[in-house]
């Protein structure tokens, strides 16, 4: 019941959403005189530059927030403010009763080092400044000709603008008491930036001067609307017409205020003399102006700058440096283990097919058995391979992690793993550790498909192209498969690698060594699908639990030390090959 609740609430979010957007035009749609409002749309098409010209007014209105933010909060970079300034935009135009607001906090909590309690903190305190401002702009424009109208109801919303802004001051002083006791930022990139860095300053007559100018560039959509629907505005009244719009959107229900904003438009328009019917048509099309701008800068600002909203989808663009590596010792072996789940049918004949000697280097043959319930274990052991027992069944991604756990504690100069279903050959193992052991790769994967591949059923051939071709533009290297079950590691490789879950290795393996600078190569090698037993793939279940893995190594925090041993907090029992 407890994971049905989230989904039921979004659902009714969206549906309340779609009801008041759809009452909301069932009133507004017959009151529009629809040649003045098409004759006002063609002047639009029309006048490209007053539109871009407008746009760009609109657009610094939010530039110019963005810049009061990173003055109340320090930590916060301005192309970080200024998406989340165009998220929250967009969330509001979509999402009723002004949900979007939360967006503005989420996307700077998400994307950035900036601790939640001061991005709420500076968001409020910046809320309260833009209601001020408002109130501030209606008592120089309202008194003549709109005071009746706007003067008495802007004043009411200095109350909850000076109780906002009170409450943003009292979270301020508790950020700033705990920043003197010096804790950290909580959250994905807690390791990055210490909370000194995104402090919260108080509010001052700068930020209110600002938000003011903000209200003050978006009235020329108001004043270039008007002349588009046919008679002109005064640069102070449409000002006004936009304080008093934006008041009106304090109380809106439906998303993008639809009905609340052409309703108040038209009645400033009106009181300041304007025809009803062109008032109106001004208001819709300014209307409409804002809500293509808001939905397409929204979605652009979901994703730019990186990480976008919903994390990083790639690694960047630029790599670290090469972590540093000592030559191996003269006598180090290369070890080669076989992650193993009841394969009693072919784990012999495999152990038994493994060089003694590659490249010089003695081969150091280990088996780890990942809880089997037939005798995987003692016919590894009589074939010639140490063997590890993990006990109960935890997953490739753990008996991975304890191999090269073993291999690392042997002192491997290079570390190879296959499965040990008789799907890849060891006696190829050479050519997995050869760009390792002279140096010019860190981390090499067998590609099947560089190779030979002697059968691999049609669906199993396709997923495996789609998903490497995935995984190679998440990764940024030209790689050519993307879950072959045969890998070598260095020393170093070996012992940085972290793996962060159980259900399966391979993208995450990639991603993580990739990330930390690892020099990555490949080698054709051959494969044959298996004779025996079965593979635990199922496409589904695969990609629930091997993409929300991708997506948190590339948004992790960096690590810090290496992890190859011990159980993730993600085990699964089922034993996956690829």
């Amino acid at each position: 019941m407890r994971k049905l609740l989230p989904a039921r609430t979004s659902a009714a979010r969206w549906w309340l959403g779609a009801a008041l957007v759809a009452g909301s035009l069932a009133l507004l749609v017959p009151a529009v005189d629809g040649a003045l409002l098409a004759a006002a749309a063609r002047r639009v098409l029309a006048d490209p530059l007053a539109l871009a010209a407008v746009l760009t007014a609109y657009a610094g209105a939010f530039a110019l927030r963005a810049a009061l933010w990173r003055r109340v909060l320090p930590g916060l970079g301005f192309g970080q403010a200024l998406a989340a300034l165009h998220v929250s935009l967009a969330g509001n135009h979509v999402l009723p009763l002004r949900l979007g607001e939360v967006l503005r906090v989420t996307s700077v909590v998400r994307r950035t080092p900036v601790p939640l309690a001061a991005a709420a903190a500076s968001t409020l305190g910046l809320r309260a400044a833009d209601v001020l401002a408002v109130v501030g702009l209606v008592a120089i424009t309202g008194p003549g000709a709109a005071a009746g109208l706007t003067a008495s109801a802007a004043w009411l919303l200095a109350l909850p603008a000076a109780a906002v802004w009170a409450a943003g001051a009292v979270w301020r002083r508790r950020l700033e008491r705990r920043h003197a006791t010096g804790p950290r930022a909580a959250g994905p990139h807690a390791a990055v930036r210490p909370l000194p860095s995104a402090s919260v300053r108080a509010v001052g007559p700068v930020v209110l001067v600002g938000a003011a100018g903000a209200w003050v560039l978006e009235s020329a959509l108001v004043w270039q609307a008007a002349r588009w629907a046919g008679f002109g505005l005064a640069p102070a009244e449409a000002v006004l017409v936009t304080a008093v719009t934006i008041a009106a959107q304090v109380l809106a229900v439906a998303p993008g205020g639809i009905g609340t904003y052409e309703a108040a438009a038209t009645a400033a328009m009106v009181t300041l003399g304007a025809p009803a019917p062109a008032a109106l048509a001004a208001a819709v099309t300014a209307h409409a102006v804002k809500t293509v701008y808001a939905l397409a800068s929204g979605t652009v600002a979901a994703v730019v700058p990186a990480p976008g909203l919903l994390g990083r989808l790639r690694l960047p663009r630029h790599p670290p440096p090469r972590p540093p590596s000592l030559p191996p010792a003269p006598d180090a072996p290369v070890v080669l283990f076989l992650p193993a789940h009841d394969e009693a049918a072919v784990v012999g004949g495999v152990v038994a097919r493994v060089p003694a000697v590659v490249l010089g280097r003695q081969v150091v043959t280990v088996v780890v058995d990942d809880g089997s319930a037939d005798a995987t274990a003692q016919l590894a052991e009589q074939a010639g391979a140490r063997v590890v027992r993990l006990g109960a069944n935890r997953g490739l991604g753990a008996a991975v992690r304890r191999g090269l756990a073993e291999a690392v504690a042997l002192g491997a100069a290079a570390v190879a793993f296959c499965d040990a279903d008789a799907e890849y050959a060891p006696e190829e193992l050479a050519a997995l550790v050869a760009p390792i052991l002279d140096g010019r790769a860190d981390y090499v994967v067998g590609s099947r498909f560089a190779g030979r591949v002697e059968r691999m059923l049609p669906h199993r051939r396709l997923g495996n192209r789609v998903l490497t071709a995935v995984l190679r533009w998440v990764a940024r290297v030209p790689l050519t498969d993307g879950q072959s079950g045969y890998r070598a590691l260095s020393a170093a490789a070996a012992a940085d690698a972290e793996l962060v879950h159980d259900y399966n290795y391979a993208q995450v393996l990639t991603l993580d060594l990739l990330a930390k600078g690892h020099r990555y190569a490949e080698a054709p090698i051959s494969y044959r699908f298996r004779t025996t037993g079965r593979s635990y793939i199922r496409l589904g279940r695969y990609l629930r639990r091997v993409a929300p893995a991708v997506w948190r190594e590339l948004n992790a925090p960096p690590a810090v030390g290496p992890s190859t041993s011990g159980v993730s907090a993600d085990a699964d029992r089922a034993y996956v090959g690829a």
